[in-house]
């Protein structure tokens, strides 16, 4: 077969949510840049449920879109419903969450991607990933094509040696109706990645038309919605509900009687599945005392009326599908689109990873999505815009972009794909984020907007309203600091918020402090504020102390971070470390102290020995 032969600079493979935020990074950042994928008309394609956002993962999105993404304001364009989350909680949880016409979603993301310059996108199967002395220098296709570049993004999502499985059938596809890339997993271990097995499922997409919806809870959105994108304007969403019904005994009773006929639990399926998100069969399985499961009918888009059962992704047979779904109320006659399956792929452990995400083994190499062990679109597409920023940078010679833990929830995540061991598909939480408090979404574009501007992601203009927005909010701050009020002057809204009345005059600022008194309490004495500055000034008030806190403990933890580890370092020549912290921080060769101490298995006392070693080696002039 003849080779024909381009060049790029950089070169994507793959166009999930991964694929889309680093290409569009790379081309938006002057480099001339290739898109590979299998299915043109699959560019952005939602393969499981339609919605962005939610417990955690909306603070990604918001910090992609202040890196100047798409994810937030393409879901903006297309969303069908949103809602705020956890707003019974305080601000560090609140989570945005919407549904999202996948039909649209798709659309949108390729017609945005379309009219970017410096880049194009072609159709094909990537077989191998071209490497000489340890150098990526590109990829070969297997319609007999070699495409140049400096560097190299995989964001293959399941398609790396892709399994389906519906009930004890199972074939070869990186999703349903798509081919695996089975030559890219064989390539990525003659590189010497090591690789493991992980698996996802989706639920069923049934017929709106077989529903019947008089017996199901509706779900509305919020009646006055926020959206996700410094982009976004004059937001008035037409919003859809979702429906609410669940799984009863005989439900149950079914899925049981089946278990013989599922592959999971006949041992298929070897892949590790999320404990966060299993399957039906497995839930009725772990949780044989409950009586019923929620489950959650989540439309596909506007123009169609399929819908997605989301709290049923499954791998039973279509037929034992169907016999449990009309055990569920509302859905007695339902039909079935396209019943739900179980798919297996191959990743790679992300330990072999740098920061910036380019692999340790091969330079201009870097991995983004699911092929570094998570799941989710919105974890997908933080790794996607960081890959595709730091290949352009790498091109340049310029120095890498790294955000830390406490900088962005795209730190921890980075940090713990880095550091952790991935056993099961891995999910950001709120509670994975030790400095939650300052890394809450509504100061995501505060924190990172000026990252974006400095990559020419951001436009000036919306860097300047934000500046311009957080001056306000400190001045106000400060106003509120300086605005002493007598108890003659305040007690009766108190009394009215059922809060202490005070007996001698106070910061203004003090009394904001209180759960029980919101901003809009005190607009007589603070006069009109503006709805997105009220909403900090208010939030900063009621955190003030804990966050006082928060920043003392980032200063202690970045003199950890600050001190590096060369990773020339041979572990096992240091004494005193245990055997377990010497087998993984040679396995991880961690840069930096704070790296190392989130390492399972070191000690804080094998941290104690290894600065006792980097200062001893320091002073006398001697390296590790």
């Amino acid at each position: 077969m003849s080779i024909s032969t381009e060049f790029f600079d950089c070169i994507v493979v793959g166009a999930g949510h991964a694929g889309c935020e680093a290409v569009l990074a790379a081309a938006r950042m002057g480099v001339h840049t290739l898109l590979i994928t299998i299915k043109l008309d699959k560019i952005g394609h939602m393969s499981c449920n339609p919605s962005v956002g939610g417990l955690a993962k909306s603070h990604l999105v918001f910090e992609v879109d202040a890196l100047g993404g798409e994810i937030g304001f393409n879901t903006d364009k297309t969303g069908t419903q949103f809602r705020m989350l956890n707003t019974s909680k305080g601000a560090a949880v609140w989570s945005l969450r919407a549904q999202v016409d996948r039909i649209a979603y798709r659309e949108e993301i390729r017609k945005t991607i379309e009219k970017e310059s410096n880049f194009i996108v072609k159709e094909e199967i990537v077989e191998k990933v071209l490497v000489e002395k340890k150098k990526v220098f590109g990829i070969a296709t297997a319609e007999g094509m070699e495409y140049r570049a400096k560097a190299v993004i995989l964001a293959t999502g399941t398609f790396l040696n892709g399994l389906i499985h519906i009930g004890l059938d199972h074939f070869p596809a990186g999703r349903i109706d798509e081919p695996p890339a089975t030559g890219l997993s064989k390539i990525l271990s003659k590189l010497g990645f090591v690789l493991g097995r992980l698996k996802t499922g989706t639920s069923a997409r049934v017929s709106g038309k077989s529903i019947d919806f008089s017996e199901l809870k509706a779900q509305f959105g919020d009646e006055h919605p926020e959206h996700f994108s410094i982009k976004t304007e004059n937001f008035n969403p037409e919003q859809s509900p979702c429906y609410l019904t669940s799984t009863n005994e005989k439900t149950h009773k079914i899925i049981l009687k089946n278990l013989d006929r599922s592959p999971l639990f006949r041992g298929i399926i070897k892949g590790k599945g999320p404990k966060y998100c299993p399957s039906i069969e497995d839930k009725v399985v772990r949780f044989r005392e409950r009586k019923s499961h929620p489950v959650f009918l989540e439309p596909d888009g506007r123009k169609t009326d399929i819908f997605y059962l989301n709290g049923l992704s499954t791998s039973l047979p279509e037929d034992v599908q169907q016999e449990l779904l009309r055990t569920i109320k509302g859905l007695e006659n339902v039909k079935i689109v396209r019943p739900g399956y179980g798919i297996e792929y191959d990743f790679v452990y992300p330990s072999q990873l740098f920061p910036t995400l380019e692999t340790k083994n091969i330079d201009g190499l870097y991995l983004a999505g699911q092929i570094n062990g998570t799941s989710g679109y919105e974890e997908a597409a933080a790794q996607g815009i960081m890959t595709g920023i730091n290949a352009v940078l790498k091109i340049r010679g310029e120095q890498p972009f790294v955000l830390l833990r406490n900088e962005a929830y795209i730190g921890v995540l980075i940090d713990d794909l880095i550091t952790k061991e991935i056993t099961e598909p891995y999910r950001m939480f709120t509670s994975l984020a030790e400095f939650r408090l300052l890394l809450r979404q509504d100061n995501a574009d505060t924190r990172l907007l000026k990252y974006g501007y400095r990559f020419g992601l951001v436009e000036k203009k919306q860097l300047e309203r934000i500046e311009k927005r957080d001056n306000e909010v400190k001045n106000r701050i400060e106003t509120l600091k300086k605005t002493i009020v007598a108890p003659e002057d305040i007690n009766e809204i108190l009394k009215k918020k059922n809060s202490s009345e005070i007996s001698e005059a106070r910061p203004l600022f003090q009394i904001l402090k209180r759960p029980e008194i919101a901003i809009d309490n005190i607009e007589k004495i603070t006069g009109n504020i503006e709805t997105e500055v009220a909403k900090r000034v208010e939030i900063y008030a009621k955190y003030d102390g804990y966050i006082q806190k928060q920043e003392q403990e980032v200063r202690r933890m970045k003199e950890l971070e600050n001190t590096s580890l060369p990773l020339e370092i041979d572990y096992t020549k240091l004494r005193g470390l245990s055997k377990e912290a010497t087998e993984k921080l040679n396995e991880i060769k961690p840069l930096t102290l704070g790296q190392a101490s989130r390492i399972s298995g070191v000690r804080p006392s094998d941290i104690s020995l290894l600065m006792i070693h980097l200062k001893r080696l320091k002073g006398s002039g001697l390296h590790i």
